[in-house]
């Protein structure tokens, strides 16, 4: 007799087959939000190296550039420096000035600092005590003890007397009065933001509005009272920036 031919019937197949599909649905949640969290993590490495990137040139040239503009393919601006900053509070990281590593974003431009999600760095410096910051030994020449920095982190953009100038009532993260720079990545969502109050507060500050304030949380979903938030910020505290120019020997 012959063997009864072998193999899986349709039905069988038809089985295998949703018993994958719902294995790999189960599956693909964990893997995207495992990606998500990876690219988080490297974005912010990304942004503790452009700190330190940050300090290491307060410290070789005794201030800190400026912001990169739009089209300055990562080059601080103003060219040649002249302490006052074109984009202090709406620039991006000088990635071509600061010597990092750098790639061709979106438009077709290269210098920049981008995030894990393609999107350029923020970068936003204090223009206080007339540039200093930004100003060949103009740190030294202020003196320490006359120093105020004035760009302010929040913790939300709807706090009670929350403005551009101002956190607001119990809403400050740094203390007064001030910082000195602001480094952000837009996150996923990217540099049009989520639509959300604190989210848009990081991105509509400009040299002519003079807003310095800035927003810093955990990320939230578009449900959230303050909308979607997944902006990652950091700041550079005027003491640790002075502290590391004094053991460098850049200010007494």
């Amino acid at each position: 007799m012959k063997n009864p031919s072998s193999g899986f019937t349709l039905v069988e197949m038809a089985v295998v087959l949703l018993i994958v599909g719902l294995l790999l649905g189960g599956l693909l949640p964990t893997i995207s939000s495992q990606i998500e969290q990876q690219r988080s993590n490297e974005t912010r490495k990304q942004l503790d190296e452009i700190k330190e990137a940050l300090i290491g040139y307060a410290i070789t040239y005794g201030r800190l550039p400026c912001p990169a503009s739009d089209t300055s393919n990562g080059v601080e601006s103003p060219t040649p420096v002249t302490g006052f900053c074109d984009h202090s509070y709406d620039g991006y990281v000088p990635a071509a000035t600061l010597g990092l590593v750098s790639v061709v974003d979106s438009q077709g431009h290269t210098g920049f600092a981008v995030d894990s999600w393609g999107n350029r760095i923020h970068y936003a410096v204090t223009s206080s005590n007339v540039n200093a910051f930004t100003t060949t030994s103009g740190i030294k020449s202020t003196g320490l003890s006359s120093l105020t920095p004035n760009l302010l982190v929040c913790s939300t953009a709807t706090a009670a007397g929350f403005s551009g100038s101002s956190c607001g009532t119990n809403n400050a993260l740094t203390s007064s009065p001030g910082v000195p720079v602001v480094i952000f990545s837009t996150g996923k969502n990217g540099a049009q933001g989520g639509g959300g109050a604190d989210e848009q507060a990081n991105l509509d500050g400009t040299n002519a509005n003079n807003n310095r304030t800035f927003v810093s949380h955990t990320p939230t979903a578009s449900s959230a009272p303050n909308g979607e938030f997944d902006d990652i910020v950091i700041w550079i505290s005027p003491n640790v920036l002075v502290n590391r120019m004094v053991a460098a020997g850049q200010l007494p």
